[in-house]
């Protein structure tokens, strides 16, 4: 398979203070892979490097053959990367159905496009609650509402920032319900998450950070035979 994305080199700083160090990893297309490490280790930052959000002070950044890195992040966005952010970020002054209505596009004009019927045959229980507020929903709802708005822009590459975190059992089952689905469709996935149990069955490789630095990559097989690695990198 060709790669879809591909970090190289990456380094970012919030000012003096360097984060990330040199990190490599990729994805093929169609592939669902992780980024997984302690709290504080670097991974979301790794994500908002990805969508544009903080700049890069070095390395490179491709996707779909394309070097993102210094590109805006809507201009991310109409390439065809989303993102699923951690707290969910819905806006409390739009109705569920507003939400995917002005997210919706198909510049790819794939035949079995993600629109908001789609969504809510997803998840029905935005269906249910179509015209209430962000404001209104629960967090499990809201969760779903985040990535039914980053599934209805069509994208090439999903990224999940702690898609589960927070949520009652019942919940996080539908969201991994939902994630197997989209990766038993092709849809290429990268996901943050703390359930490495439930990333095992879900994705075929997996990156571990650690301050920053990349210290651990293979695939599930091999993280799930293991658990040294769990212990030693991922505090479980």
């Amino acid at each position: 398979m060709s790669a879809l994305l591909e970090v190289s080199d990456l380094e970012v700083a919030y000012g003096p203070s360097q984060v990330l160090f040199g990190l490599n990893f990729s994805l093929a297309d169609g592939e669902a892979a992780t980024l997984l490490g302690r709290n504080g280790m670097g991974k979301t930052t790794t994500l908002r490097a990805i969508c544009g959000l903080e700049p890069v002070k070095a390395g490179r950044i491709r996707f779909a053959g394309e070097d993102i890195a210094g590109w805006r992040p809507d201009r991310i966005g109409r390439a065809g990367i989303a993102l699923v952010p951690e707290g969910r970020q819905c806006f409390p002054n739009l109705t569920v159905d507003e939400h995917l209505v002005a997210f919706f596009a198909n510049r790819r004009q794939r035949s079995a496009a993600w629109t908001p019927a789609r969504v809510y045959e997803l998840f029905p229980r935005l269906l249910e609650r179509k015209k209430n507020l962000g404001n209104q929903l629960s967090g499990g709802e809201q969760q779903m509402l985040a990535i039914g708005r980053a599934l209805v822009t069509n994208p090439r590459l999903l990224i999940l920032d702690e898609a589960t975190e927070g949520l009652a059992p019942l919940i996080r089952d539908e969201i991994w319900a939902c994630l197997a689905r989209l990766r038993s469709e092709g849809q290429s996935v990268l996901v943050i998450d703390k359930y490495v149990e439930k990333l095992i069955g879900l994705a075929d490789r997996h990156t571990i950070i650690e301050r920053g630095h990349v210290v651990w990559q293979g695939s599930s097989a091999q993280l799930d035979a293991d658990h040294g690695i769990w212990h030693r990198y991922l505090g479980i």
